[in-house]
């Protein structure tokens, strides 16, 4: 037993030593993160706050008035955004993802219309509609974020089928700040 007391007592030592003489390795980033969140202190986040809407289209004949007011608050930033059909509030949340593009994500707006990606419907086509289940719609508008200005794609292709503000005919709503 007493060799036994030993032989764990050389064995515990080692690992010690083993363990005093590793260096702690530097800690780096994910090498491909979906986005990443921007601090507070960060200008150009301090610059998203303000108001926001479309500029009148003198060749457009399709109405598309639309106003967002980005306010930074304790915990981040909240937003206000009215159409002709509703006004809604609540978190706005800023982003820059890796390759430094910045985004503005509208929590809680649900889609006005969502059929999802419609370019493998030849592989479904045994499957009945009342089959298939129903496609959630997605919840929460983004816009990209250049100089002052917010786009949001408003809706996608015949592959790709989506409207996200329905009261507005245009594929990309572009918000000028005031």
């Amino acid at each position: 037993m007493k060799s036994a007391d030993k032989h764990f007592f050389a064995f515990f030592m080692m690992i010690l030593l083993l363990a005093c003489n590793n260096k702690p390795k530097p800690v780096s980033q994910e090498k491909n993160p979906e986005r990443i969140a921007t601090n507070s202190t960060n200008k150009n986040e301090e610059s998203i706050a303000g108001f926001y809407e479309t500029q009148p289209d003198p060749n457009n004949t399709g109405e598309c008035k639309i106003s967002v007011e980005i306010k930074k608050e304790k915990n981040g930033y909240t937003y206000f955004l009215k159409t002709k059909l509703r006004k809604l509030k609540g978190i706005a949340t800023f982003t820059t993802n890796e390759s430094g593009e910045k985004y503005l994500l509208l929590e809680d707006i649900k889609w006005d219309d969502y059929e999802g990606d419609l370019g493998n419907e030849d592989e479904n086509d045994s499957i009945t509609e009342s089959e298939s289940p129903a496609l959630e719609i997605p919840v929460g508008i983004d816009a990209s974020y250049t100089k002052d200005t917010l786009t949001i794609q408003n809706y996608g292709n015949s592959m790709n089928s989506y409207t996200k503000i329905a009261e507005c005919d245009k594929k990309y709503i572009q918000l000028i700040k005031k």
